[in-house]
């Protein structure tokens, strides 16, 4: 949605600007300065100034007092100002300071106003009607008002000092107008916390008030990627983002007897999620899913490190998993910094037997499905680990578990599982299993499709905060034991080795049923 300026014909701000109330005024003024109305440099007579925002002599002088101390512009003689460019480093570091505020204030104000909220609710209840009007500045100083209200209610005199010193008003009212565009979706996120407040729950209301400011704060940061640098920036990022694709299996892929969707989509433009399939000696698939600490750049490099040394390691005849996973291991020990690791789930499937081997380094438990006609088994395959690269001496457990026909395995990452609603809830591994139960029957394609409308409902447009990955495996009829020495006649006759180009040819011949390997586009969940 975007909110109503003054070149719009509708009227919040545009009619009878001499009748205006000097705080929307002085709102109006903060944020056009702040957006850029004003050029650096350029001379503002303040009468003039005072006429054009319905503010009298007193009110202007406050008001350009005020924005001299966040260095916007400077008082010159002559019942003047001169703009100044303003410090977006500095906003932003204001804002960080902010957020600690509130998370303690919201801490402390709980006990206070518990059972108590009235006056939250009426404020949050004026800026919903100012969105709806395209009022962006009353809706601005009821925001004000609400979080001064749990500012107060704290009792803390310090921080109201602090906030007063820091004039964070004047910071709100300048920056507004940035994020015109989300403006509803930050007066939604005040309803958790008038809601954990009502309930006195002062960790939940500091969490959600920390939450908000950053949620605010990097509102901010995205109007302000305009800038020539940026512009730069999106493309070296854009071109980050295409190589990452490049590192995740072609849509082309077939594994025997296996029918597979994945779907994966990082919280920044990449991200530290990672699956993979890899095409071994005999007729077996290597299974690869992890998560990378982290987000972003950092957590990306990481992930491609991880993808080279265990690429390096399965591709090699090994003798057994637990060695091959602690060579990994010591890989990406030796080559990242301390304060990144990864979990990994790593298997290899026999197709003629529909054997799984695998090992856990501290990822997620991987959930097979058993459906039957009136309920579904379900089977956790645990970790036997702890994640990769946090000591060079790991050691690492092989399990096995024996797949059946119709068998379901869904592996993912914490970022579906720690997907969030408006109460700061987590959906978690029971809402997960839930779902799973409810569509267990369903193709593996269908499954993902549920999942993601059940987690977009559940967030209700928040933010995603974390990447996301998943990978939906069905086992399907064509392949038994009896195929077993078939399989290692079509792989001695191949000539089409895992080597670079992930691409694994059918025969039809054989008699095996390929499935699919492809990315889905990420429509269910919301950006």
């Amino acid at each position: 949605m975007v909110l109503m300026n003054d070149g719009d014909t509708k009227t919040p701000w545009g009619m009878a600007r001499n009748g205006q109330l000097p705080a929307l005024g002085r709102t109006r003024l903060a944020r056009e300065l702040f957006s850029g109305r004003y050029q650096p440099g350029q001379s503002l007579q303040l009468d003039r100034i005072a006429e054009e925002y319905g503010m009298d002599n007193d009110s202007i002088l406050k008001a350009f007092a005020e924005l001299q101390t966040l260095g916007m512009i400077t008082l010159a003689g002559n019942f003047s100002a001169i703009v100044r460019s303003p410090n977006p480093k500095e906003m932003q570091e204001a804002y960080e300071v902010r957020a600690a505020l509130e998370e303690i204030a919201g801490r402390t104000a709980a006990a206070f106003l518990k059972g108590s909220t009235a006056d939250l609710v009426n404020e949050l209840g004026a800026m919903r009607a100012a969105v709806r009007d395209g009022n962006l500045d009353a809706c601005v100083e009821h925001d004000i008002n609400f979080h001064r209200t749990i500012l107060k209610a704290s009792q803390n005199d310090v921080l109201v000092r602090v906030w007063d010193t820091l004039a964070i008003d004047l910071r709100i009212r300048a920056v507004i107008g940035k994020i015109s565009e989300d403006m509803r979706d930050v007066v939604e996120s005040h309803q958790p916390i008038v809601d954990a407040l009502e309930k006195g729950r002062g960790r939940e209301a500091g969490l959600l008030l920390r939450n908000h400011v950053e949620t605010f704060s990097e509102y901010i940061k995205k109007s302000e990627s305009d800038s020539g640098f940026h512009r730069a920036l999106r493309r070296d990022l854009e071109g980050a983002k295409d190589v990452q694709q490049a590192f995740f299996p072609s849509q082309n892929l077939s594994i025997p007897s296996l029918s597979c969707e994945t779907f994966y989509r990082p919280a920044n433009d990449i991200g530290g999620d990672y699956y993979d399939f890899l095409f071994l000696r005999e007729g077996c698939w290597g299974i690869a899913i992890g998560d990378v600490s982290g987000k972003g750049i950092g957590a990306a490099l990481i992930m491609a490190s991880l993808q080279a040394s265990l690429r390096a390691q399965a591709l090699h005849p090994h003798s057994n998993l637990s060695t091959l996973i602690g060579d990994v291991n010591r890989l990406v020990y030796e080559s990242s910094p301390t304060n990144f690791f990864a979990s990994l789930f790593y298997a290899e499937y026999e197709p003629a037997t529909r054997v799984l081997k695998y090992v856990n380094a501290g990822h997620n438990p991987p959930i097979v499905l058993r459906p039957h006609d009136a309920r579904c088994e379900m089977f956790h395959l645990n970790p036997g680990g702890m994640p990769v690269g946090i000591s060079g001496d790991s050691r690492f457990t092989t399990k096995t578990f024996q797949l059946e026909i119709g068998d379901v395995l869904v592996a993912y990452t914490d970022g579906i599982t720690d997907v969030e609603n408006r109460h700061g809830e987590l959906w978690g591994q029971q809402g997960l299993e839930a779902l799973l139960r409810s569509c267990s029957q369903g193709t593996p394609e269908q499954i993902i499709k549920c999942i993601l409308d059940e987690l977009s409902t559940y967030a209700d447009r928040l933010p995603q905060r974390d990447d996301m990955t998943l990978v939906v495996m069905q086992v399907q009829e064509g392949c038994n034991v009896c195929n077993a020495g078939l399989t290692k006649q079509l792989d001695a006759g191949a000539e089409h080795r895992y080597a670079g180009k992930r691409q694994a040819r059918h025969d039809p011949a054989s008699g095996l049923v390929a499935g699919w390997v492809r990315p889905l586009l990420p429509v269910a969940y919301p950006a």
